[in-house]
C-alpha cells in the first residue's frame, strides 16, 4: 500500500472524518492543530493523535501539515478560498504534490479514483486532507470519507495507476439521464451503457468478495444518481424484491445493484482464453 499516513488540522468535521477513515483502516494518523485543540466544532476529541502548535494561527498549522506530508489533497465545491486557497498557495512554495478535487465538478465516485492515481504517480506516502465546512454543503464530511476510504481502497487492491473507475462527470451524469430506472434491471443497463469498456471488464473479472471494495465509490454513486428514496421509491421497492429483505435500507439496496451488474458483467465481459 502506497499510503502509509493520513495528516489533517482536525478543523472540520470532514477533517476529522478522514482520520477515522485512517484509524478505521489502521493506517497512522496526524497532523497539527491550534494551541488548545480548538477547531470548528469545538475542542478535538483525544482520540484523534494531534499535536498542538504554540500558536492559535491556524495559517501556521496548515504550513507545518503541508511541510510534514508528501501531498495535499483539497476537497471543495467550487472555487478556493480562505484557509483553502492559503493551503494550496503553501503547498505550491514548498513544491509538493497537490490535488484538488471540487465537488461542483466531479462525483465522489469518480473523485476516489482521480486520488488514486495521483497517489500512485506522485508515489504520495503521507496525505494531508484539508475537506470542505458543512455550512457549504450538508454531507461535505460523507462526501470526503467516501473519497478518501475509496481511494485507499483502490490502493490496497493494487489497482493500474492509469484505471479509473469511471469516466462519468456530473454534467454528463444529467445529459446522459433523463429518466430515473424504476427496477434494478434499468439501473445495471444504464450504468454499462455509460461504463468504459476497460472498466466493464475489470469489474467482470473481480472475485464477488472484491465487490465490497466498488461499494465504497460506486456505491456512492448509485445511491446519489438512482436511490433518492424520496424520489425514487420504485427502485428502493425494487431491491427490496430482487434481495427478499424486507428491511432493506438505501446503502444496501446500492450493493444488491452492483451485485447484479457483476453478474450481468460476468455473462458478457469476462475474457475467455481460446486453446
Amino acid at each position: 500500500m502506497m499510503i502509509k499516513k493520513i495528516i489533517s488540522g482536525g478543523r472540520t468535521f470532514s477533517d476529522q472524518r478522514a482520520l477515522d477513515v485512517a484509524i478505521k483502516l489502521g493506517l497512522a494518523h496526524g497532523g497539527w492543530i491550534p494551541k488548545g485543540r480548538i477547531t470548528k466544532t469545538g475542542i478535538l476529541p483525544e482520540k484523534y493523535k494531534l499535536k498542538e502548535m504554540p500558536t492559535d494561527n491556524y495559517s501556521e498549522c496548515i504550513e507545518q501539515n503541508v511541510k510534514d506530508s508528501k501531498g495535499t489533497l483539497i476537497i471543495s465545491y467550487g472555487k478556493l478560498t480562505g484557509d483553502y486557497d492559503y493551503a494550496r498557495k503553501v503547498t505550491l512554495n514548498h513544491g509538493h504534490s497537490l490535488l484538488g478535487i471540487d465537488l461542483n465538478q466531479t462525483i465522489p465516485f469518480k473523485a476516489a479514483s482521480f486520488v488514486n492515481d495521483w497517489v500512485q504517480l506522485k508515489t504520495i506516502d503521507v496525505l494531508y486532507v484539508i475537506g470542505p465546512k458543512v455550512c457549504v454543503h450538508p454531507d461535505a464530511w460523507k462526501h470526503t470519507a467516501h473519497i478518501v476510504e475509496g481511494a485507499l481502497t483502490l490502493d490496497l487492491m493494487d489497482t493500474p495507476p492509469d484505471y479509473h473507475a469511471t469516466d462519468f462527470t456530473k454534467k454528463e451524469c444529467l445529459d446522459k439521464r433523463p429518466v430515473i430506472p424504476k427496477i434494478v434491471d434499468e439501473a445495471v443497463d444504464q450504468i454499462i451503457k455509460d461504463m468504459p469498456l476497460k472498466d466493464s471488464v475489470y469489474m467482470a473479472h473481480l472475485k464477488k468478495e472484491g465487490l465490497r471494495s466498488l461499494n465504497l465509490c460506486l456505491g456512492v454513486f448509485i445511491k446519489n444518481q438512482f436511490l433518492k428514496k424520496d424520489v425514487n421509491k420504485e427502485l428502493l421497492e425494487s431491491c427490496i424484491l430482487v434481495s427478499g429483505k424486507d428491511d432493506l435500507n438505501e446503502n444496501n439496496a446500492t450493493f444488491i445493484i452492483i451485485e447484479k451488474l457483476w453478474e450481468k458483467l460476468q455473462g458478457t465481459h469476462r475474457l475467455t482464453v481460446v486453446k
